[in-house]
Parts: structure tokens; C-alpha cells; sequence
């Protein structure tokens, strides 16, 4: 599982480039398959996630090279519609490529995916929508199987603004004979970023960044598309906390900061000196943290649940007391045991509202890191302890951030990943 060793402490200083978006460019690379031909990706991250999509393209019969950010892919000779098993274990962002697999062959067979543990995460907003576009759906045992020899034309309402119910809709709508719109969709930047691509590629979709998006179905598509994977706002999101805890000085580059103006808000609120630039953001971190009254997650504009475990590190030493309710994932909590192991003074209330009652001192431990977003608020924390910190399960978090050790070695931290043989 590896891990982290760190020596917390240090105030961080300096500046930090922010890789390509992995909430953008895992959809993305699923959308690959639908060209028949060949697909050029700049800025892609290289994690582990990253990794995982490009040998699920491989299993399915593609051909993949990789650069430096770089992913050259041609799907030309694609020849499998079932995506194996244990890759899609891996990640629960796989079940996109099924929405890809059923517009190109009109079938596609996939087993429930896994990722992080977050609860409950249905896929039925997915599977109805499909079932809504004349899509067959079986299930046998923990294979979904989905069969459409035409998709029809219709008007979807989404019950709740799911990225990946987006996401799958638009990718299996794409060669569709008329228009399909989706109504309550998902409005985040990277849905955004993935309709840029698709119209690169020759699609026709319109209203990504509203609630309403609107596929017009075309016939074929360009052989070959080249196209730069939008920054990732959640990385850079995470590096504002570290900086906003560890009376950091630091500028952020290479990211849209329309994208974090949730989180602005809030930094702003606890003290933070912001100056937002074009593409770029500079932060000075305050003496003292102080607490927010009430903060909740929601979809896209609003403070965005892959940054909640984060803003709890940060409020864990404000002075006075904060309350944040998770609304997304009903079990994003596992970091909140970890945090009070370190000495902060958090109480859960109906699993999804945190008590979080600020202290002086974060103690320095051993923690483990339960998954993605939780473990990078553990970086935090132990960045902040003064003294040596073990975070097991380094492999969560490295899903989500490339080189995360190396690029807060250059802004000051002592931080040192071990990998187990």
C-alpha cells in the first residue's frame, strides 16, 4: 500500500504547477474509443487512475503510447466490448467506457465498479437513462450487460445532478439518429472540458455548464483529434488548504480559478490574504485560522465534496468551532477517525454533519490513509504536526495527485514516500 514519512512543521513556500485534471481526463480517455482512429492527449496526469484507463484501452484492443503528459491512442482496431474485471475493481470511474463501448458497437459488458469507498454510489441514475434511450439492460450476477441496436432520441431528468450519469448519457448519445437532452445535468468545469473535446472530435453537444445539455447525434467522427486536458481544480484546491494551515506563502499556477471560487470564499473567510490572477492564485496564510459558522457540500458551483476532508484539516485549528454537513457521499467520514487520532476534536453527527471544535496543537502519528480526498487532508494535518508522521496507504492518494512529495519538497515540506515491494 506504501507511505508517506513527514516531518511536519515547515512553513511552505514558493510556487506550485498544477498537473492536468483527473476528474476530466479519466471520462476523456474513456471517450477515445468512439473515433476509430487517433486520439492525442496533453497535460494528463500521470497517476495511478490514469494508469488504470490506459490498460483498460489496452485490454480492449487499442493501441497506447505514453509521452511526458502525453497519451497517444488509436482505437482503430478496437475488437472487445467487455471491460475486464479487475480493472474495473480498480476504479469506479470506469463504468464511463460503457457509455463509449455501447455508442461504437451497440453493446458493452462491464462488472460494477470500485474506487474509493464512499457508501452508497448507485449507477442506477445511469442504467435508467440508458434504459430511457432504448438501451436493453441485463444483469448477470455483478456483470452489466447493455444491448441497443438503435439509441432513440429522448428528454432525460436526471433526479440528482450526477457527473458520471452525465458523463455515460452523452458518450452513448453521440452517434444517436436526432437529439437526446439532458435535463438537471451535472454542471461541473470538467463536463465542460469533455464536451470541448468531443466537439474537437467532431460531436455536437451544446449547454455543458448548464443544466441543460443537448446532443445532436452525427454520423462519424474526425480520425484524429488533439486536444490539452484542463488544470485540476481539486489539486490545486488541496494545495491552498496545505498552504492556509501551514502559514504558508505560495502561489498556485496553471489552473482556472473561476473553477475554485467556493473554496475562495472560504479561505477569505478563515483569514487567508488571496490575489487572483488570469491563471494563477497567491496565498498568505493567516496567523490564526478562524472557524466557519456552517459550510456544506453540493454539486458544482458549490463547495465541492472532493474538497471537504481537506477544509476539515484547515478548521481543525481555527479558533473556535466550525460545522460542515456532506451532502454528496454518505460516507465520507472515514478521515474524521484519523484526524482525533492526531489530537483534533471532531464528533460526527448522522454520519454526515462534523462538530469540528478547533486546537492549538496537531499531535504528530501514525494514520491510515482510507481513501483519496482523505488522505490528502492527512498530508495536511501531518504537515502541520511538528514532528514524524506515518501515512499508510499512499496509494489512495496517489489515484489523484501526480508526484504529490515531489512538488511539496520544492515548496519547503519533509516529506518522503516509501513504496512496499
Amino acid at each position: 500500500m506504501g507511505k508517506y514519512i513527514i516531518n511536519g512543521g515547515n512553513n511552505l513556500k514558493g510556487e506550485v504547477f498544477i498537473s492536468g485534471a483527473k476528474n476530466s481526463v479519466l471520462p476523456i480517455l474513456a471517450s477515445t474509443v468512439l473515433n476509430s482512429g487517433i486520439t492525442v492527449l496533453k497535460n494528463v496526469p500521470m497517476i495511478s487512475d490514469t494508469l488504470v484507463s490506459i490498460d483498460i484501452l489496452r485490454d480492449l484492443g487499442c493501441e497506447v503510447n505514453i509521452g511526458e503528459n502525453t497519451v497517444f491512442i488509436d482505437s482503430k482496431d478496437m475488437n472487445k466490448t467487455l471491460v475486464k474485471e479487475d480493472l474495473v475493481k480498480k476504479m469506479r470511474s470506469s463504468i464511463i467506457f460503457l457509455g463509449s463501448i455501447l455508442a461504437r458497437f451497440k453493446e458493452a459488458n462491464i462488472c460494477y465498479p470500485g474506487g474509493c469507498n464512499l457508501g452508497k454510489r448507485p449507477i442506477d441514475f445511469h442504467l435508467s437513462s440508458f434504459e430511457k434511450m432504448g438501451i436493453n439492460i441485463e444483469e448477470d450476477k455483478n456483470i452489466i450487460k447493455a444491448d441497443a441496436k438503435s439509441i432513440k432520441p429522448t428528454i432525460i431528468r436526471l433526479p440528482f445532478a450526477s457527473v458520471g450519469a452525465t458523463q455515460n448519457i452523452i458518450l452513448a448519445s453521440i452517434f444517436v439518429n436526432g437529439e437526446i437532452m439532458i435535463y438537471n445535468a451535472a454542471k461541473e468545469p470538467e463536463i465542460i472540458d469533455m464536451q470541448r473535446f468531443l466537439n474537437e472530435m467532431g460531436a455536437n453537444i451544446s449547454g455543458a455548464g448548464s443544466d441543460k445539455i443537448i446532443i445532436k447525434g452525427v454520423k462519424s467522427l474526425n480520425k484524429f483529434v488533439e486536444y490539452t486536458i484542463m488544470p485540476d481544480r481539486i489539486e490545486a484546491g488541496t494545495f491552498l488548504c496545505m498552504a492556509a494551515l501551514n502559514k504558508g506563502n505560495i502561489k498556485v499556477n496553471n489552473i482556472f480559478p473561476n473553477h475554485l471560487n467556493a473554496l475562495i470564499d472560504v479561505l477569505q473567510k478563515v483569514g487567508c490574504e488571496m490575489n487572483v490572477s488570469k491563471n494563477s492564485i497567491f496565498l498568505k496564510a493567516p496567523d490564526k485560522i478562524m472557524p466557519i459558522d456552517f459550510l456544506e457540500t453540493n454539486p458544482y458551483p458549490f463547495f465541492p465534496t472532493d474538497l471537504q476532508p481537506q477544509i476539515m484539516s484547515v478548521l481543525s485549528i481555527a479558533k473556535g468551532e466550525s460545522v460542515i454537513k456532506e451532502n454528496i457521499f454518505e460516507a465520507r467520514n472515514k478521515h474524521v477517525h484519523e484526524l482525533n487520532k492526531m489530537g483534533c476534536n471532531i464528533i460526527i453527527e448522522n454520519n454526515n454533519t462534523f462538530i469540528v471544535k478547533g486546537v492549538e496543537e496537531i499531535k504528530p502519528c501514525e494514520v491510515f490513509a482510507n481513501d483519496l480526498r482523505g488522505g490528502a487532508c492527512l498530508i495536511l494535518a501531518t504537515l502541520f504536526a511538528k514532528g514524524e508522521s506515518i501515512i499508510n496507504g499512499s496509494v489512495h492518494i496517489e489515484r489523484g495527485y501526480e508526484k504529490i512529495e515531489e512538488k511539496l519538497t520544492l515548496i519547503g515540506a519533509n516529506i518522503k514516500k516509501y513504496t512496499e515491494d
